[in-house]
């Protein structure tokens, strides 16, 4: 495998923000483009999706503090987005922000042999900041689509970026630069 592309929350239920809603279609073509151009260089593509229990079971504290989930398993708000074309990309459901917590992700890497790992979807100051934290700790090279990354506060996520960037030395590239980064690998 070498080199993999994870695509975060993907689904309905985070574009019901306003923000995220204004940018999903060119957010779908570019995670797209992504996926076309990561599939036909024979890298490997997991789809990290959220989903939560009715019995709050898997809720956070903010969740249960403000008595309200989203996305529960089986409902439209946790299908993908329409549009979405991942092909056959490992599918793996997460409760939390980051994609390694609470799942199998960073042993299906390590199984691989991937070193690198491309990270694209939602939220940038969020889920994709914190996945992208967790595989530096899991001694993984990572670089951020830029341009198949969305949030609803543009501001924080370009501030998180920034940070996980110059601090964990994971750089923030268009795809075309991101493909030849995942090659090198």
């Amino acid at each position: 495998m070498g080199s993999a592309v994870v695509f975060i929350d993907l689904q309905n239920g985070f574009f019901e923000d306003p923000g995220l809603a204004r940018i999903r279609g060119p957010l779908v073509r570019q995670v797209n483009r992504l996926a076309a151009a990561a599939r036909d260089r024979g890298t490997a593509l997991f789809h990290v999706v959220t989903e939560h229990a009715r019995d709050k079971s898997t809720w956070t504290l903010s969740m249960l503090d403000d008595d309200q989930g989203f996305n529960f398993a089986g409902s439209t708000q946790a299908d993908p987005l329409d549009g979405l074309d991942l092909g056959d990309a490992h599918r793996l459901v997460k409760i939390r922000d980051s994609a390694f917590h609470g799942t199998d992700l960073a042993q299906r890497l390590r199984i691989g042999g991937c070193t690198r790992i491309a990270i694209a979807g939602v939220s940038g100051q969020s889920c994709i900041s914190r996945t992208g934290a967790d595989a530096f700790a899991e001694n993984l090279r990572v670089a951020y689509a830029s341009d198949a990354i969305g949030s609803e506060d543009p501001e924080r996520c370009d501030a998180s970026l920034e940070i996980l960037s110059r601090e964990l030395r994971q750089p923030v590239l268009g795809t075309d630069e991101l493909l030849d980064w995942l090659a090198a690998g």
